[in-house]
């Protein structure tokens, strides 16, 4: 799990610094909010492995090797391992401690809008649902209505371009996007990339919003006049596109700022030969740290990084079947008095019902440890057996064991 989080912080800093250098003073605001929307879903997606790239260079079949467990006849290790799962168990409970208080927040926000409109006053007007408040607010927009206080409403003080501006967030749902990025930032709260990807996102929103009100009224500097006259009025709201959100010198630059086909094309190249050298370098990545070797169906040899294969997973993932090995290996009596040190090695086949079968004894250490180890591997349970594009299929791995006896 701690790999996974690593990769998918990993590309999603260097998608965010692709779009920080190359997209975001450029008026490609369409494709630059697919961008961030994809880029998150693809740094999220892709460490999962669920498709893969055959590499040039690995051209032989191999092992699935596990890393080495040591077995000693002292206390240390276990202890060791008590001391993880207690970590473990203490990081579970904070995440979902957290987890569960952002969650609260975003259902508490949620219900303001529905609270806002059932104590406010709703109509339709050309086609659009207006909520008119009696707070004292900043037009805004959520889901499909748009917020503005009804005094200044009644009294003529919102302008139409505030509105059309409001519009423009709602038919484009740009409410999506954000709700999008709500989730992700409770689910992946500990990963501070994300208020970066959400500030993107909105501002790129109001380049959109902004680009929409230009072409219906066609006076660029007007309108730049009266976003300034919002920018330091009342505070936003969360979850909600605002007028006055980061109305900054960039934001006025991009209404006047000239389009460039050819640089376009060639930023949309240099984005596009990121995204593919990165599906390769993590793909490559994953594929050098376990290379396979499965057989199908029909009992033939396939290689793995060709085919679309899920691995075994041991119930509660691999460190439990560490940690079920150590607790259940005894070293042999004989072994002890001998007090000699030693690494075997042996290999085991996971079945595609997820039973373990053919134990072969690659080194052996003698005086029974070699026995001790398949008898600890025969009483593990179930895995959930490796799939090749949706079919089980049988995998090989190779499992060193290293034996401290006491001196």
């Amino acid at each position: 799990m701690i790999t996974y989080f690593l990769k998918s912080g990993l590309l999603l800093v260097i998608f965010y610094a692709v779009y920080k250098l190359l997209l975001e003073n450029e008026k490609m605001f369409r494709f630059n909010r697919i961008y961030l929307l994809g880029s998150m879903i693809f740094s999220l997606i892709l460490p999962l492995q669920l498709f893969s790239i055959e590499s040039i260079f690995l051209n032989k079949i191999k092992v699935i090797q596990l890393n080495e467990i040591m077995i000693v006849t002292n206390k240390a290790i276990l202890d060791k391992v008590n001391y993880n799962e207690i970590l473990a168990d203490f990081l579970t409970i904070s995440y979902a401690v957290i987890a569960g208080i952002l969650v609260f927040r975003f259902v508490r926000n949620l219900y303001s809008f529905y609270n806002r409109i059932k104590k406010s006053k709703v109509e339709i007007i050309e086609g659009q649902k207006m909520v008119l408040t009696k707070e004292s607010i900043l037009p805004h927009s959520f889901w499909n209505a748009v917020f503005v206080n009804y005094e200044d409403f009644k009294n003529g003080k919102i302008p139409s371009e505030l509105i059309a501006h409001e519009k423009a967030h709602l038919e484009q749902k740009h409410t999506l996007d954000i709700l999008f990025v709500e989730v992700l930032q409770i689910l992946f709260w500990f990963n501070p990339i994300f208020i970066q990807y959400k500030k993107a996102i909105k501002l790129n929103h109001e380049f959109l919003a902004d680009e929409a009100v230009n072409k219906q009224f066609g006076e660029v500097r007007n309108y730049q006049n009266l976003l300034l006259g919002f920018a330091s009025q009342k505070e936003t709201i969360s979850l909600a596109s605002n007028i006055n959100y980061l109305i900054t010198k960039k934001r006025l630059l991009m209404m006047t700022k000239k389009e460039s086909p050819t640089k376009i094309f060639l930023k949309i190249g240099s984005v596009t030969a990121v995204y593919l050298l990165s599906l390769f370098a993590f793909n490559t990545g994953a594929l050098a740290q376990s290379g396979n070797n499965l057989i199908n169906q029909n009992d033939d040899k396939i290689n793995y990084v060709s085919a679309n294969v899920k691995e075994p997973q041991f119930p509660g993932g691999i460190e439990k079947f560490y940690m079920f090995v150590g607790q259940n290996f005894k070293i042999p009596q004989e072994f002890s008095k001998q007090k000699i040190d030693g690494k075997l090695a042996l290999e085991f086949m996971v079945e595609k019902d997820g039973s373990l079968s053919e134990f072969k004894v690659v080194k052996d250490l003698g005086y029974g440890s070699a026995d001790e180890a398949i008898r600890v591997l025969k009483l593990s349970p179930k895995w959930m057996p490796a799939s090749e594009n949706g079919k089980p299929v049988r995998v090989m791995y190779s499992l060193p064991i290293t034996i401290q006896a006491e001196k």
